[in-house]
């Protein structure tokens, strides 16, 4: 794009827009790597068609959890701006409604899933409170001004405020002082100049309508500047007649804080009260059993993987959305990975594409592990068949898939009904939590570990009014269910009921009793010890109870349940194309390693460059190799202390040494940019932490770091 002008000029080029970058469909990524299959477009449709129901079950689930607590907080809402309405006019009121209403709301520790929660409250309470709702962080809010600032501009970005209100108000702030006067001037006009001819559903009966109250959200209350939060509750306690606020604290803590920032003199002020939101750990439960313990979705974890979601969740963050993240990373592994993914769908649709596996997916099936032991088992012809004819493989992997199904169905029903037994016991054998209880059955057989022995023993002591609720609790579940196995279950638990209600313990531990001796004569010792030896005898010679006979029938039939249906998941045929199991590629991407990180891209850069000219030997050092990789790679062959000169010199030996002959000397221009790249590469080892400054020798750094990694 050359010009052919003699004199200087300015030439625009248009750019072409024909030669432009065209993006690539995100479904071919799947075709890279391990993931080579024919089926790339059908596995990535596949994954998001999963995703999304599980995202939209997991967002309906948000909302049916914050649902009571909205409602709640709705209703305080209301009642507190009524009672201000009502009571505005009377003098023997002033005193309390210089109390500003405040909602605490305790939301936990996850401090990253505060944001969603907020997000829907605010949208709850502008559908049925105010249009007016303001929403600030601690960032943006340094001191008063920039306080009022937010506020103001985000009162008049407001949606029921008009365009023409919005773009006077918006003319007069550039010239205008904030203030609690400004604001309440702002809000008598904009209240003033509410159209009457609104509709009924936003019109009542009392002026709420026409004068709402103004709600500000303060998200992270604890991060709030102690002085700010003081000046601001007092001024508007002071105008609270004028401009109707509501106040919402978020807090992560606990509601001590409102105390330990405000003094009395400000919290006086206040009129507070506690919301408290779902527990984090209950919310994960209800999660798990809506997304994984269920067989609406094919998609499985095991149970190295589950642990490791949910490890990060219990010591790290608290954060649903992250865990859900984390699931969400696993499905795309899973489809990405296994090319037999493209079955892991519902039961319909896995027979359906079953009859279009190609050569290629047919010999994947026949690789599966746990399609190998099958083989093994089953007779000589067979075996033949599975191995040589594609058609009669087809046909039994529709039948092992239907299997796999029906297994999930009984598996997820005999561990709720387990976990009804579990959580209430004493000390919790399997766990409080059905979550523990289920990467334990997944992990392996169950009914082999020593918890589960004293799980029995604890069974068999259980009175019979508990023993009873439990059996109901199980009823339920059974009953929940389609299933052919387990049809006839919920029946049988029915029985035992009516059994246990049929029984007369009371008398027949009377009649039991009237044969035992109520004392002991007095006799010398020889019948004494006669006497207790009976009575031995006696106690170990009598016969059970109904009810415990009875109770061991219960305890024998769960236990023949548990062996039967809570088998793990490697013993079926066909568990890899549903089951995630690279906890490995997951703790990679989620558990960060910054120092193994920086290490590794140091070290060797052609582990994330991919450029073959950093390829070497190990233990040498090439030239070709970043200046920061080279500086690193010296810093390492030194002791505590770095004498900066050495490491300049050693720098530009292994720099120049391609170039330099025996007898060749570096130009001055080149020593100083070598120099200058020196210099460049120690200040971002020294940005990175690995080295600092020393008052000890002024020509030395100090090394931070000790061995290779």
């Amino acid at each position: 794009m050359a010009t052919s002008s003699v004199s200087k000029g300015c030439f625009v080029f248009k750019p072409n827009f024909k030669k432009r970058k065209i993006s690539v469909p995100v479904e071919n990524y799947f075709n890279e790597g391990k993931s080579m299959s024919e089926d790339i477009k059908l596995r990535f449709e596949t994954y998001q068609l999963i995703w999304q129901q599980m995202k939209s079950e997991t967002e309906q689930l948000q909302e049916e959890l914050n649902k009571n607590l909205f409602d709640s907080l709705t209703g305080f809402l209301q009642k507190s701006h009524l009672g201000f309405l009502k009571n505005s006019r009377d003098w023997s009121c002033q005193i309390k409604l210089r109390e500003i209403p405040t909602a605490a709301l305790v939301l936990g520790v996850n401090v990253t899933d505060h944001d969603l929660t907020f997000r829907s409250l605010t949208e709850s309470l502008r559908n049925n409170v105010t249009p007016y709702v303001v929403s600030l962080q601690a960032k943006d809010c340094p001191d008063m001004k920039h306080f009022l600032q937010k506020l103001v501009s985000q009162l008049i970005d407001c949606k029921d405020v008009e365009c023409k209100e919005g773009k006077n108000i918006q003319t007069i702030q550039k010239n205008t002082c904030y203030s609690m006067d400004f604001l309440s001037s702002w809000y008598r006009n904009v209240t003033q100049k509410t159209d009457p001819k609104l509709p009924s559903r936003k019109r009542s009966s009392s002026s709420q309508c026409h004068s709402p109250p103004v709600v500000l959200i303060l998200k992270d209350m604890e991060s709030f500047t102690t002085k700010v939060l003081q000046d601001f509750i007092i001024i508007s306690s002071q105008h609270l007649h004028e401009f109707p606020l509501i106040l919402i604290f978020g807090i992560a803590t606990s509601p001590v804080i409102i105390h330990r920032l405000l003094p009395h003199a400000v919290s006086s002020l206040l009129c507070i009260e506690l919301f408290q939101s779902l527990s984090c750990k209950e919310h994960l439960t209800t999660v798990l059993d809506k997304l994984l313990l269920t067989t609406q979705f094919p998609f499985k974890l095991s149970e190295k993987v589950l642990q490791v979601l949910t490890n990060i969740f219990l010591y790290h963050d608290f954060s649903i959305q992250n865990f859900v993240k984390g699931l969400q990373l696993s499905i795309l592994e899973h489809f990405y990975s296994q090319p037999l993914s493209v079955l892991c769908c519902n039961l319909l649709e896995a027979k359906r594409r079953t009859h279009f596996l190609s050569n290629n997916q047919c010999e994947n099936i026949r690789r599966l592990p746990s399609f190998r032991r099958y083989v093994e088992n089953q007779a000589s012809e067979k075996q033949v068949a599975l191995l040589t004819n594609e058609k009669f493989l087809k046909e039994e992997t529709q039948s092992l898939l239907e299997n796999l199904h029906v297994y999930h169905t009984n598996y997820f029903l005999v561990l709720r009904c387990l976990h009804n037994f579990t959580s209430s016991l004493p000390k919790y054998p399997l766990g409080r939590q059905i979550r523990e209880l289920y990467c334990t059955c997944l992990e392996k057989n169950i009914w082999d570990s020593e918890e589960y022995a004293s799980l029995l023993q604890l069974l068999r002591m259980l009175a019979k009014d508990e023993l009873m609720m439990i059996l109901q609790k199980c009823c339920s579940v059974f009953k929940s269910s389609s299933g052919k196995q387990l049809g006839s279950t919920a029946k049988t638990i029915e029985e035992f009921l009516a059994q246990f209600q049929n029984l007369d313990d009371t008398k027949e531990e009377e009649g039991g009793s009237g044969s035992q001796p109520k004392g002991f004569p007095k006799t010398d010792l020889y019948h004494l010890q006669k006497s207790l030896l009976e009575r031995k005898e006696l106690r170990t010679s009598k016969k059970p109870t109904k009810f415990e006979v009875l109770r061991g029938k219960v305890v024998n039939f769960i236990d023949s349940l548990v062996r039967d249906y809570l088998l793990p998941p490697e013993t079926q045929p066909l568990h890899e194309v549903v089951y995630f199991t690279a906890a490995h590629t997951l703790r990679d991407h989620l558990n960060a390693s910054p120092r193994i990180a920086l290490h590794t891209a140091l070290n060797n850069p052609y582990y994330y460059l991919k450029n073959e000219v950093l390829k070497n030997e190990e233990g040498c050092i090439p030239n070709t190799a970043p200046d920061i990789c080279i500086a690193y790679k010296l810093h390492l062959e030194c002791s505590r202390l770095i004498n900066l000169v050495d490491w300049s010199e050693a720098f530009a030996t292994v720099v120049t040494a391609a170039e330099m002959n025996a007898d060749s000397t570096i130009s001055e221009e080149t020593s100083e940019i070598i120099h200058a790249r020196f210099i460049r590469a120690v200040s971002e080892l020294e940005l990175l932490g690995f080295i600092k400054p020393t008052k000890q020798k002024t020509d030395h750094v100090a090394r931070l770091t000790w061995g290779g990694c």
